[in-house]
Parts: C-alpha cells; sequence; structure tokens
C-alpha cells in the first residue's frame, strides 16, 4: 500500500455507528460482514480480483494518531470513552478473503470480516476503496490485454488517471491483469514494474527538423530507440526520417510508435516501408485512445501492430468506471452462537445472504476447467458426491446435476484476531496465477459481448435459510 496512514479515510456515518455501539454496551459484540459485487464490469463474463495485498496492509497499520483524536473530540458528539478505546485501538479482527488475481463472480463473499463490530465497521469505506477500484482496473486490463492476442499491452494513463493514487494503484493492477509494464515511474521504483517510455511530440518539436530529433535520440540510446513519428507527416517524414536513423545508427533495438491517424492504415503502410527498408525487425507500437473494443477492431482489419500504449480508457475504466462492490452485515454472534442477517429490498438483485459462509469452486476432473461455485453456510461440508445438485437460486427451477468435480475452498484465512497468517504473493505471482484463473474459464466465457453466463449458486441449506429469512420480514406488522 502506498504509504499513508488512512485511518481517517473512511465515511463520518462510520464513526457515528461506532460510538454509537460503544455507547449502547456492543462495542466487543462479535459481528461479520461480507464484501461482494453485484455486476461484472460492462456485462463481461467475469472480474479480476485485486487490492487484497494493499487491504493487508491497511489493516496492519490501523492507528488513530494524536491529531485524529484532537479533530474527532472537535466534533463534541463523541464520547470520551469511545476517543480513549480509538486511542489505544488495536485491530483484532479475523479475515478471511479470495486470493488477489481470482476470477471472481457476482454474489461472492470476496471477503469477511470478524471481529468486534465497532473495528468492522470502521474499515468498510477502505476495504470498498481499495477492493473496487483496483479490481475495476484489473478486469479492464485483463479484457484489453486478450483483446491484444499475446501483443504486450504497456499502461500509459498516469496524466489522465483520477489523482496520484488512481494512477500509483491503477497502473499496479493493469500489471496484476496482464499489462506488460507502465510509463509510470513510480510504479517502477515502488513495486518492481518496468517503467516504459519513448518520446513525447515535444521532443521533435524542440529540434530544428525531425531527423535531428531522432539521431540525437538515437545516440543517446542506442540500445533502445522507439521513434514516434506522428508529429508532422506519419508516411512522408516521421517514418522515411526514421528508417535513415536506424540505418545510419545501427541501435540495437529499434521501433516506431504512431499515436494519432487510421493506425489500421497507416501501420500497414509503415510496415511495407520498413520492410522494403531491410528492417524487418523494427517494431511498430500504436496507442491514441485504445481500449479492447478499439484494438480487436484494428487487429481484424490486418492492422500491423506489435505492441500497444493504452492510457485513458484503461486508467479509468471508461466504458464503465465504476465497480459496484458493496459491505453488509451477515451475522451478529452472542454467546458463541450465530445469528444471520439479512438485507432485504424490493431489488431482488440487493438482497443478502445470509449467514457466515463458505465459497467453492467446482472443477472438472477431466480438463480442470471451472463448472460453477458455490456458497454453502460454513458449517456444511463441502460439495461431493457424483450426483451433486446446483441450481440458480432466483430461478430455482433451473437445476443441473454435476459429477467428476473436485470442489476447492476459494477462500483463505488471512488474519487471525488481528495477527497476520497468510504469506502474501508477490505481485509476480499474482500476475501469473490470473493468468492460470483465466485458463480455466471457457472459451465462451472470455467474449466481450453476451458472454455464457458463469453460474453462482447457493446451497440447498443456504437457499432455505435466505428464503426463510425473507418470509418472516414478509411478515413483520402483518
Amino acid at each position: 500500500m502506498y504509504k499513508h496512514n488512512m485511518t481517517m479515510l473512511t465515511d463520518f456515518y462510520e464513526f457515528t455507528m461506532a460510538n454509537g455501539y460503544f455507547e449502547a454496551g456492543m462495542a466487543d459484540d462479535i459481528a461479520y460482514f461480507d464484501m461482494f459485487f453485484r455486476k461484472i464490469p460492462e456485462d463481461g463474463g467475469f472480474a479480476i480480483l485485486s487490492g487484497i495485498n494493499d487491504l493487508i496492509e491497511y489493516l496492519q497499520n490501523l492507528k488513530f494518531t494524536d491529531e485524529d483524536i484532537e479533530y474527532l473530540e472537535s466534533k463534541n458528539i463523541f464520547s470520551k470513552g469511545f476517543l480513549d478505546y480509538l486511542r489505544n485501538f488495536k485491530f483484532q479482527c479475523d479475515v478471511w478473503a479470495v486470493p488477489e488475481g481470482t476470477a471472481v463472480f457476482p454474489g461472492e463473499p470476496i471477503v469477511t470480516i470478524r471481529g468486534p463490530v465497532v473495528q468492522a465497521q470502521l474499515i468498510e469505506t477502505m476495504t470498498l476503496l481499495l477492493l473496487n477500484h483496483q479490481t475495476l482496473i484489473a478486469t479492464k486490463a485483463n479484457r484489453i490485454v486478450r483483446a491484444a492476442e499475446g501483443r504486450p499491452v504497456a499502461e500509459f494513463g498516469s496524466r489522465r488517471a483520477q489523482g496520484s493514487s488512481g494512477a500509483i494503484y491503477g497502473a499496479k493492477a493493469a500489471y496484476i491483469g496482464g499489462c506488460a509494464g507502465t510509463a509510470c515511474t513510480i510504479v517502477d521504483r515502488d513495486f518492481g514494474i518496468d517503467a516504459k517510455g519513448t518520446m513525447a511530440h515535444s521532443w521533435v518539436q524542440s529540434f530544428d527538423n525531425e531527423y535531428e530529433a531522432f539521431k540525437t535520440y538515437a545516440k543517446t540510446y542506442p540500445d533502445n530507440c522507439v521513434f514516434l513519428v506522428d508529429t508532422y507527416n506519419t508516411l512522408k517524414s516521421g517514418i522515411p526520417n526514421a528508417i535513415k536513423v536506424f540505418k545510419e545508427c545501427k541501435p540495437k533495438n529499434m521501433g516506431i510508435r504512431i499515436d494519432s491517424g487510421d493506425v489500421a492504415y497507416l501501420t500497414k503502410k509503415a510496415r511495407q516501408m520498413l520492410d522494403d527498408a531491410g528492417l524487418k525487425d523494427c517494431t511498430i507500437m500504436v496507442s491514441n485512445s485504445l481500449d479492447e473494443y478499439l484494438i480487436r477492431e484494428v487487429l481484424s482489419q490486418g492492422a500491423c501492430i506489435d505492441a500497444f500504449g493504452v492510457g485513458e480508457r484503461l486508467i479509468t475504466a471508461k466504458s464503465q468506471p465504476v465497480f459496484g462492490g458493496v459491505y453488509k452485515l451477515a451475522a451478529i454472534e452472542k454467546n458463541g452462537k450465530i445469528i444471520p442477517k439479512i438485507k432485504v429490498s424490493e431489488n431482488v438483485e440487493k438482497i443478502t445472504n445470509p449467514g457466515v459462509k463458505s465459497l467453492y469452486r467446482l472443477y472438472d476432473k477431466d480438463n480442470n476447467r471451472a463448472i460453477a461455485d458455490v456458497i454453502t453456510l460454513e458449517s456444511e461440508p463441502a460439495p461431493s458426491g457424483d450426483d451433486y445438485e446446483i441450481f440458480d437460486p432466483q430461478n430455482v427451477w433451473k437445476r443441473k446435476k454435476v459429477s467428476n468435480f473436485t470442489a476447492k475452498n476459494l477462500r483463505k484465512k488471512i488474519f487471525d484476531k488481528g495477527k497476520l497468517i497468510y504469506d502474501k504473493p508477490n505481485i509476480e505471482e499474482i500476475r501469473n496465477y490470473v493468468k492460470s484463473q483465466v485458463s480455466a474459464l471457457w472459451d465462451e466465457m472470455l467474449r466481450f459481448e453476451n458472454p455464457q453466463i458463469y453460474y453462482v449458486d447457493l446451497s440447498h441449506d443456504l437457499w432455505k435459510l435466505k428464503k426463510n429469512m425473507i418470509e418472516d420480514v414478509s411478515n413483520i406488522g402483518k
């Protein structure tokens, strides 16, 4: 996590509720909160979870400074006892989470927090902020990388990101999602993600002519020369001057970048010009407001592209810039007894799944492809058997029996009473894990439009509990 104390980055009502719990004598009551999301961005087939490592660092560094306490005291609404509690705050919750880089789906308890209700309540905002943003960008990056069909994609979005943290966390999440590197220098320094860059139009404009600009750059960076060729005229000036300098200076690695115009047409012409000049090893990179849809389209038109630089539409997830993760109470614990809780709504998708739960992914034993996910009550055994029945929890008539599968518990315990007990994977391990996750999905789920829906089912016991609790709520006031 980027090095700031984020304890106070929370919605104010978290403090007012926490103070209320404290004054009501409920500070140490045990609560279970689930973080989940309701919809995959852009109606895609799956999302890529990102931000878990940063959540861990946030929870490890929770503390209230004297300045924080003074500010809260100045509001004149918080009790002295509550402020003293915060002054001596020590994180004591249990945390379960799906590992970073996992393909995840709506309704799944990605993170569960168990602990004193004051503590579990206070961390809501930052939990959602970290996971919503980074999961959104990692998911978008993975879509763009898949559209590139094996060609490297560099993240170029810092200047259009929503603030410095958006640029930093976004670049990291983009790398996890599959990008080959970033233009953001600080991300290379702090996370070891390879910083990449060529030149700006201002470099070319600063010299008397384009030829001198390219030649000076080649002499300065003989091992890696990528010229921006669209400052004046791509085909009549930029590429001819690039060819001339490449032949004179013979850099070890050479390439051109096109940042404007019809990239399908220009790259085909550029490839022909470079090949005719004997520069078949010269790569062609394109940028300029790209996303997965435009990349797919230009490649289908035969564009000759070796690499992509993707900026604003990646770093802001422009086509759908919000990831709708939520944080809801699932249960409370009194005298060792679990009491499930549910939030009911007229909108069916907003009705929560009650109780303390486990999350399993069923894999076909023959091909190791994911069949479905099943949410169960924690007290239930893992799905098993040759005729295990899964069903759509909203359309229960849609049923299917599955066999020849293995069930994997997707979640791991991260904190035990506030102590970290999980070995965090490094960023390269997470990135490679994403690849294995995507390869375990069916091709039909990888479509950008109308992908096959992947089912997240409830166990019969969980579905029955949910149904009964909805009925109980419906009878209130009758």
